[in-house]
This record gives C-alpha cells, sequence and structure tokens, in this order.
C-alpha cells in the first residue's frame, strides 16, 4: 500500500471565547479521518490554530482591561482541556498573530499585487458616530437584502446564505451602540476575483467533481453570470482602517488585512510553525516548510462548516493559486449541530458545555462514538438526541461491542491459563468474515460516511454476539467434557473482538489502547487485520472497559449553569427583553409540576362596588361549585364581555383574603411592562375544544 501525504486542518476558532460543542464536533469528524489515514499507513500533519485578529477581539479584549494579544493568550491557555478531555490529537495549535502568519500573509499579498490582481477605491463604509470608528461587518446588523430575513450580519445571511456588502443591508444598526450607523468616505484594498482569471479559475476547481455535489451546486449558483453577463463574484474587500488588532499591510501605512484574508493564511502558518520548531522530524521527515508544499504528492484538506463555504471554496483557492502555491485537494463542508431539532441556547437548556460534560464525568468516547454515529459526508445538520444518545451508546458499545469481551476473557483466564486456542470450522469462518470487512471499513472511513460504518460494525458484532448466543459459553462451561468447544468459541469470540476494536479504534483511540493492553498486541492499524492472535497467545486480565451512560446524567448535562441563570435574569435593555421585563430564573419541571394550570369557564361577572380596578369573576373549574376570584382588569374589559368565555387559572393557588372578599385563584393575563407606550391587558384563552377543569401540562 503506498503511503499518501496529507496536510489537514479544520477551521479555526475565532479567539474570543470558549469552544463550544460544534467545534468538538468539527474536530471529532476530523481527528476521526486523520486517526484512519495513519492506520492506513500514511503520513499525516494535522494541525489548527486561534484565529485571533479583528475588531471583536480589540474590542473585547478593552472591556476587559487587556492589550488583545493578552486576551488572545488568555483564551488560548484553555483550549488543551478541550482537545485533551475529548482525545483530538492535532500535532500543532498555532495563532494566527504569530510570527509566521505575518509574514506569509504580506508575502501572499504582493505576490497577488504583482499578479494585478488588487485594486484600491474608495468606498462608502457604516461609521459609528458614538464610537468614533468605521464598524467590521459583524458589528453591523439588519435585515438581509436578499432574503429579508432579520438580525443578520453585514457580511452574510445565515439563512439564505447570501454574502453581500454592509451597506446592502435594509434598517441598519450598530451592535456596539445601538446607534443607525453613518455613511463615510475611506480607501480600501480589494482583491479582484472578479478577474477573468480568477472566474475562469474557479469553474475549473470548484466543478471539477472534487467538492461535495451539495457544494459544487451553491458555488456554481455564486459563478452564474447575471442578465448583464456579470459575474456573480466581487472584488473583496481585503482592508480595514485603524484602530484595528490585525496585521498592517506592507505598503499601506494605518491599513490593515482584513481577518478573512490572514485566517485562513493561519492554516499554512501553523504548519510552518510545527516544521520550524522541528515537530516532523519525530516521524523521519526532515524536509523543511517551503519543500513539503512544493511536493505534489502533497494532498491539502479542510473540515468547514457550512456557514464558512464561499471564503474557503473562492477566495481561499484563489488566493493560494495565484500566489502560486498549492491548491486544497478538497474542503469537506459539514452541518450545524442541533439538540432535540433545535438550535443550541444555553438560556433554554438546550445548549452542551463540553468541559461541564467532562466535568460531570461523562466518557468523551461516548461522544464522540455518538457523534461519528451521526456523521456522513454529505452537507447535513446533525442532531443531539439525549435519549437517543442514552439508547445508542448502551446498545451499541456496551451491549454489542463490550459485552462479547465480557462473555468470554474470563472463561479464557481461568480455565486456559490466559491462552487463546485454536478455532473450530464455525469460529474461523466467523472471524474470516470480519477480516473480509477490513477494506469495506477502510474505504467508508476514507469517504467520511462514519454513520454508516459504524451501522456496518456493529452488523459484525450482532453477528458475534448471535454466535455467541448459539454456543452458549455458559452452558459450556457447567460441562467437564466441554473444554474443547468452550475454548474454541471463547477464542474466536475474543479474535472477533480484536478486529472490532481495530476498526473502531479511530473513533475509540483511548478504549483500544485498553483493549491492546488487554490482549497484550501491539497497537492495531488496518495492515493487522489479516492476522490473528492465534493459538497460545496469551491475554492480559480482562477488567470492564466501559460504563454505561447513566440517564441521570443527561439531566444533569442541561441543567443551566448559575452564569447562564443570572445571565438570563440580569438587565437587558428593555427593547430587548420581552414584555418588557427579563424572563425569570429558570425552573426545573418540579418546580413548574407545582402549579395547577385549569381552564375555567367565566359563569358571571360583575363590577366591585368601591374599586375602579376590580372585576369579580364566579369560574366553573369542574368543581361541585363555582371559585371566586377578584382580578384587576376593570379598566380593560367589561363584565358582561367575559361572561361564557374560557380563560386559564391558577387552580391551587392560596386563597386570599381581600377586603372585598375572599380570592380562591387567579386568572391569567398578559401584559407589558410599561403599559403607557404597550397599552392593554389581555386574559388568556384557551383554543374552542377545551373543557372546564382540564388541566394544563
Amino acid at each position: 500500500m503506498s503511503s499518501r501525504q496529507l496536510f489537514v486542518t479544520t477551521a479555526l476558532p475565532y479567539a474570543n471565547g470558549h469552544f463550544h460543542i460544534g467545534h468538538i464536533m468539527e474536530y471529532i469528524q476530523a481527528d476521526i479521518w486523520v486517526r484512519a489515514q495513519r492506520m492506513l499507513g500514511h503520513a499525516v500533519y494535522f494541525v489548527g490554530a486561534d484565529d485571533a485578529h479583528g475588531a471583536p477581539i480589540m474590542i473585547a479584549a478593552e472591556k476587559v482591561g487587556k492589550t488583545p494579544q493578552q486576551f488572545v493568550a488568555d483564551i488560548s491557555a484553555g483550549r488543551q482541556q478541550y482537545l485533551d478531555g475529548f482525545h483530538i490529537a492535532f500535532d500543532n495549535w498555532h495563532s494566527t498573530d504569530g510570527p509566521e502568519n505575518h509574514a506569509l500573509a504580506k508575502e501572499i499579498y504582493l505576490e497577488l499585487k504583482a499578479q494585478g490582481l488588487i485594486t484600491t477605491k474608495s468606498i462608502e463604509q457604516f461609521f459609528d458616530p458614538e464610537k468614533s470608528m468605521f464598524l467590521p461587518d459583524r458589528f453591523i446588523k439588519g435585515e438581509c437584502p436578499k432574503c429579508g430575513a432579520h438580525d443578520q450580519y453585514g457580511d452574510s445571511c445565515e439563512q439564505c446564505g447570501a454574502v453581500y456588502n454592509p451597506t446592502e443591508l435594509k434598517n441598519p444598526r450598530s451592535t456596539l451602540s445601538g446607534a443607525t450607523p453613518e455613511l463615510k468616505t475611506s480607501e480600501h484594498y480589494f482583491f479582484k476575483l472578479s478577474d477573468p482569471r480568477c472566474l475562469s479559475f474557479l469553474q475549473q476547481w470548484t466543478q471539477d467533481g472534487k467538492l461535495q455535489s451539495e457544494v459544487a451546486n451553491k458555488v456554481r449558483e455564486w459563478l452564474v453570470p447575471n442578465e448583464l453577463g456579470e459575474s456573480g463574484l466581487g472584488d473583496w474587500d481585503i482592508s480595514r482602517d485603524a484602530p484595528y488588532f490585525g496585521i498592517e499591510i506592507p505598503d499601506a501605512p494605518g491599513k490593515y488585512f482584513y481577518v478573512w484574508l490572514d485566517a485562513p493564511i493561519g492554516y499554512l502558518a501553523s504548519l510552518k510553525n510545527y516544521f520550524d520548531k522541528g515537530g516532523p522530524l519525530s516521524l523521519g521527515d526532515s524536509r523543511s516548510f517551503e519543500q513539503y508544499m512544493s511536493d505534489e504528492k502533497v494532498e491539502q484538506y479542510h473540515f468547514i462548516g457550512k456557514d464558512i463555504t464561499y471564503f474557503h471554496t473562492l477566495f481561499w483557492p484563489a488566493t493560494l493559486h495565484f500566489s502560486h502555491r498549492k491548491t486544497p485537494t478538497n474542503v469537506f463542508v459539514h452541518g450545524f449541530i442541533t439538540v432535540s431539532g433545535e438550535k443550541m441556547s444555553k438560556s433554554r437548556g438546550t445548549g452542551i458545555d463540553p468541559l461541564k460534560y467532562l466535568s460531570l464525568g461523562m466518557n468523551p468516547e461516548w461522544m464522540r462514538y455518538y457523534i461519528a454515529a451521526k456523521l456522513n459526508a454529505k452537507v447535513e445538520d446533525l442532531d443531539f438526541n439525549p435519549e437517543d444518545f442514552v439508547a445508542r451508546v448502551n446498545a451499541d458499545l456496551i451491549g454489542k461491542f463490550i459485552n462479547i469481551a465480557s462473555r468470554s476473557a474470563g472463561f479464557i483466564s481461568k480455565r486456559f491459563e490466559h491462552k487463546i486456542g485454536s478455532l473450530s470450522q464455525e469460529g474461523l469462518a466467523l472471524v474470516q468474515h470480519l477480516q473480509q470487512s477490513a477494506p469495506h471499513i477502510a474505504s467508508g472511513f476514507e469517504q467520511r460516511e462514519f454513520g454508516k460504518v459504524l451501522r456496518d460494525i456493529m452488523l459484525l458484532a450482532d453477528r458475534v454476539n448471535e454466535y455467541v448466543d448459539t454456543h452458549k459459553p455458559w452452558e459450556l462451561a457447567k460441562h467437564q467434557d466441554q473444554a474443547t468447544p468452550l475454548h474454541q468459541v471463547c477464542s474466536a469470540c475474543l479474535e472477533s473482538f480484536r478486529l472490532l476494536s481495530l476498526y473502531l479504534k479511530p473513533v475509540l483511540p483511548k478504549l483500544v489502547e485498553e483493549v491492546e493492553r488487554f490482549l497484550k498486541i501491539s497497537p492495531l492499524d488496518f495492515s493487522s487485520a489479516q492476522t490473528l492472535l492465534g493459538q497460545g497467545h496469551a491475554i492480559g486480565v480482562y477488567q470492564h472497559l466501559m460504563q454505561r451512560v447513566d440517564p441521570l446524567l443527561m439531566g444533569k448535562l442541561f441543567e443551566p449553569s448559575p452564569d447562564v441563570v443570572h445571565a438570563a435574569t440580569g438587565p437587558h435593555p428593555s427593547a430587548l427583553v420581552p414584555g418588557g421585563t427579563p424572563i425569570e430564573s429558570v425552573i426545573g419541571m418540579d418546580d413548574f409540576s407545582k402549579v395547577d394550570l385549569r381552564i375555567a369557564l367565566i359563569t358571571a361577572c360583575e363590577a366591585v362596588a368601591g374599586s375602579t380596578k376590580l372585576l369579580r369573576l364566579s369560574l366553573d373549574v369542574g368543581e361541585d361549585q363555582a371559585r371566586q376570584v377578584f382580578s384587576g382588569i376593570a379598566a380593560h374589559y367589561k363584565p358582561e364581555d367575559l361572561v361564557g368565555k374560557l380563560t386559564v387559572m391558577v387552580a391551587n393557588l392560596a386563597p386570599r383574603k381581600m377586603k372585598f372578599g375572599v380570592s380562591e385563584g387567579m386568572v391569567l393575563a398578559a401584559s407589558h411592562e410599561n403599559e403607557n407606550e404597550h397599552p392593554g391587558v389581555f386574559v388568556l384563552s384557551p383554543w374552542p375544544g377545551a373543557k372546564p377543569g382540564m388541566r394544563i401540562r
């Protein structure tokens, strides 16, 4: 098998916050692919870096009284605990503010300029009059000029995928101050992506079959000329005005590279940093970074989310090609991760905090397996369902895979001096069937069809468990004259378990390391699929390899942390708060279930003598007699308008003695905190078909 040379990266996380589960999903996907490639004998360099530049980091650092460099360094210092925690093994992790990136970005810019692909022009740009600064795209929000979606950023729409200039936004606002931005003129530098040379190159590069079909189709939309015959590609603004945290343009004092120019160059910078500090020498590679990248055999791959497809399939390959560098062999695009079908939200308790997951003692390889089981080579969102997570991990990893070793290893150790025996013809046929699956499994990993790979592996595990159930080693062990069949059955099980472990190793690297120690074997790779432990091989003492998922842990995982509760209940600008008041503190289902809400029929209603605010309501909630409830809605409803209507009441509220009588519950109504600006009180009313006394759940 010829060895390939692979350079692999993931999208660079912006260094203004900690990793979220979307980052972890992408890193797990890439890590599995890299591990599989290495198990196939290929040489892989797998690098990442922090995307460290831009106005958002400059502004965030200013708010906490730090320099941008210190702010980024503090964020970077917390990265490794996530990566180690989920067994994600980058060869190198760097920063786009490193000297390598400064040098490479300037070199590439000057090479693009020498190609006549850099131009300048005066543009109108949004300026925040309150902050006295030009606004970066991501600090402007408004309505998408293409589809009309609200609350979209100034560079691209998350709803329809359109890319546009910030000045095209409808009803723009500054996210820094809330002010309506003003248009001011500034000279900017542009990469001429609209140049016919770029268009010709990109039409060839994006449509030659390398990209996923969904990605190629989307890119084709961007490349198709409009009714005037003009390409959908516009010149790309690559400069920003001071103040800005970034790399200064070499021949333009006071101008800085826009973060999206230097961020992808960070892929190369991280690899260069790794080479320069001698990392490859440990693998016997004595080449320089320049020698490596000039080798035509080197393949370059990027794993990215679908929201940054435009940059990686148009801007990035054109930048590389016209600066005389290797273009990506492929860009692997994945979807987002949702929770139970919803976009993640910490305040709603649907977010997954990776560190919280680890702090609860949850096995990181549960997550690796579950994510892999949901991934394929398409640009599809991945849904994390807590109940499915528990069921799938417990059924597949414990019930099918681990179960094979736990049902056979003890007999080998106690009855046969820890030694593997010969195989019966049936046992050998089983093992050979698993061996024959190796090329298929390897191909599935190569094609990133992880979900299908794991389904196929579990089908193999099913076959092994059927063999166990047929031969019942626990029954054979009861009879002294069945020692040979018992030895053969258990040996076939452990031979099969070794092969299943090999196939699962890219997904479960730490678990399989334990398997290798238990079986006393060298590290598994795909070349070892055609070998056996063999008769007489001695194994170690089996100890349980993985625990089941406790469903109670899932409840703890989704409990909002104190900082989230504080954020949800803290002060907000009134314009952003529903109904003018903050959402109350998060409660659990136990608290909610204590409130007994019932459908009530208003059988009578009258004004209360001596009060201008109260109405006296008689409510039928399905009991023997009506409830009396006083409600402060007299200014909004006439008594005759309410009689005969259904509403909602709190049925188990303690009776309250008032000046005019006892109130035996509460009718629910909605209103805004600021009634002067938002007048009105609105009594809740259920849909037709509801009956008095029905409980609301």
